[in-house]
């Protein structure tokens, strides 16, 4: 079945793509699981990004309404599942920092005004010729680093009344960082034995076996804090009109990384459909601006389609984007009560951060694909985003990526400056080949 690239599709396989009456039970049961799935990464994902838990739960059950919406008018893709994302959660960590968590609603919007041009315009091909796939992995897995790094305190954090003033590794932490580590053993081996069937079987099985073990066992537990959501317009609170200047500079950088991460999230998702079913990366784009953009009126973050819980919702049986609204449902429930979080054990939302940053480590072995220059760059980019910053991380491994191609084409293929210059911005053209 084709997707909506031509624009002429029947009524019906449009719609089909939202709900479809010979899926239910199926889209029922897959949203049902892959929700539950998805309350562990959200959770992290906020606290990774230095938001309240309770607005990445209302961000992501919104972007779930939207997304179900959308499949109706203008599907992307149909097994897709909308979430805040793992890639993000260090800039929007270092916007709360910066301008403060009041201008973040302003800046989320200004965001989403950028991707609605990106996808008025369909720029979304130009952006991936200008930032190579394979560095936006080694962008990927630096920031996977600094996730796994962050969450791997709680494997071996214990209760203040259990800290020890003489040594730091008293019993009470050592106990604590073995039973992280069985936690995290488990988890991976029934990931690894059920990635192929069942992968949410890994997470209810560390959720249940965390939650039993904490009333037995005294472990640092999950608290949230109770953030009152409401809507208000998102309007800006800068000092100076320096920090506007930034605030552009910052939104357009987040704006890029949400659209790729989008367009290569799509290009896994279409391969994971079980009607194989074309993906319309443009359609994607457009659910994801009005989420965006509606999430800014009540302080919400930015979200895209995770490959994560977009994969369990596949094998978990979803055929349409009904799944997803039922995941929206699901998270809503958490989001009223929120209280049943906080049964949740520390080391076990540490294991599951830990390995969705390993994941994202991970993907430098898809570039190894591509050739040696490819790989020395993306895991340069990586070390770079780790040590300095997400966006001075890019723009150094840019700025590497031109100069070497700028060297190769005057110094071995001998070709004049304005040759090169014309060359680099045919690429942008429908008939660029460069």
């Amino acid at each position: 079945m084709q997707g909506p690239d031509n624009g002429k599709e029947p009524s019906a396989i449009i719609g089909s793509a939202a709900f479809q009456a010979q899926y239910f039970a199926r889209d029922l049961q897959s949203g049902i699981i892959t929700g539950v799935m998805a309350i562990p990464l959200t959770i992290g994902i906020a606290m990774m990004s230095d938001y309240p838990i309770k607005v990445g739960l209302a961000t992501v059950a919104f972007a779930c309404l939207i997304g179900w919406i959308n499949a109706w008018f203008r599907p992307g893709n149909y097994i897709g599942c909308p979430g805040i994302a793992a890639g993000l959660a260090p800039v929007l960590a270092m916007g709360v920092a910066y301008f403060g968590m009041e201008n973040m609603a302003f800046l989320i919007f200004l965001t989403a005004a950028m991707q609605a041009i990106i996808w008025k315009f369909n720029w979304q091909k130009y952006i991936l010729l200008a930032v190579p796939t394979y560095l936006v992995e080694g962008l990927l897995a630096g920031i996977g680093l600094k996730i796994a790094l962050t969450f791997l305190l709680f494997t071996y954090e214990i209760p203040a009344n259990l800290i020890s003033a003489d040594t730091f590794w008293n019993m009470a932490r050592i106990q604590m960082s073995l039973i992280s580590l069985m936690a995290f053993a488990m988890f991976v081996l029934l990931f690894l034995k059920y990635k192929k069937t069942q992968p949410a079987i890994a997470y209810f099985a560390l959720i249940v076996s965390g939650v039993v073990l904490a009333q037995f066992v005294n472990v640092p537990m999950l608290t949230v804090e109770d953030v009152k959501l409401k809507l208000a317009l998102p309007i800006p609170h800068f000092k100076n009109y320096l920090m506007l200047f930034y605030a552009v500079g910052y939104c357009l950088m987040l704006a890029v990384i949400d659209v790729i991460e989008q367009v290569v999230s799509n290009a896994a998702i279409e391969k994971l459909d079980p009607l194989k079913r074309h993906c319309n990366s443009n359609n994607s784009l457009m659910a994801i601006w009005i989420a965006n953009m509606g999430a800014s009126f009540f302080g919400g973050m930015t979200n895209l389609d995770g490959l994560a819980k977009s994969t369990t919702n596949a094998l978990a049986g979803g055929y349409t984007k009904f799944s997803v609204l039922i995941i929206g449902f699901v998270i809503t429930f958490f989001l009223i009560y929120a209280h049943y979080l906080e049964y949740l054990p520390k080391f076990a939302l540490a294991a599951i951060m830990i390995f969705t940053g390993w994941k994202m480590i991970l993907g430098l072995l898809h570039v190894a694909h591509f050739g040696r220059y490819p790989l020395m760059l993306a895991i340069l980019c990586g070390i770079m985003v780790y040590k300095l910053g997400i966006f001075e991380g890019l723009l150094i491994a840019l700025a590497v990526h031109g100069i070497v191609h700028y060297i190769i084409f005057y110094h071995v293929d001998k070709l004049p400056n304005a040759a090169i210059i014309r060359g680099y911005f045919d690429q942008f053209s429908d008939s660029g080949t460069y």
